[in-house]
């Protein structure tokens, strides 16, 4: 149960550390150019949703849908609290100072960098066929056409 905990904690710590890196470059290479600071937050969220299609791809392998998806909205709750939060705080800026609509709009944005990598990390999976369903359903089919078939007498 530990080794769970741990890897969604690893999991929100590296979603977290793209925003600081990112917010690091914007404050400091690209102070006052939007479009810049543009380029490097839509990095960012690519990135993101990158680190998530690998993680469902890798948790999807080995355990089922239920299992993992709860560990991974954990572990995505826990890094845009701290994003939304914290991240803010580390640049010397106010969460809330862009007012009501770039705070819900870092949130909107968030979630859908989030959904959509492990929406596609998932697809990948299932269309390989190597998601858990998929290998037990393999397991069960090999099973069955080993074994002779059952001759009946009348």
């Amino acid at each position: 149960m530990a080794q769970r905990w741990r890897a969604v904690g690893v999991l929100a710590a590296a979603l977290f550390a793209v925003n600081v890196v990112a917010r690091l470059v914007i404050r400091f290479a690209f102070p006052d150019d939007d479009t810049a600071s543009g380029r490097v937050s839509l990095a960012m969220f690519l990135v993101i949703g990158l680190v998530l299609a690998v993680t469902s791809f890798r948790w999807g392998a080995d355990r089922p849908l239920g299992h993992w998806a709860g560990d991974l909205a954990v572990g995505m709750v826990v890094a845009l609290a701290l994003t939304v939060f914290v991240g803010p705080l580390l640049v010397g800026e106010n969460p809330f100072g862009g007012g009501a609509g770039l705070f819900f709009a870092q949130i909107w944005l968030y979630l859908a960098a989030t959904l959509a990598g492990v929406l596609v990390g998932y697809l990948i999976l299932t269309a390989l066929g190597r998601d858990h369903r998929s290998r037990q359903l393999k397991r069960y089919a090999e099973m069955k056409a080993s074994r002779p078939r059952k001759i009946v007498r009348r």
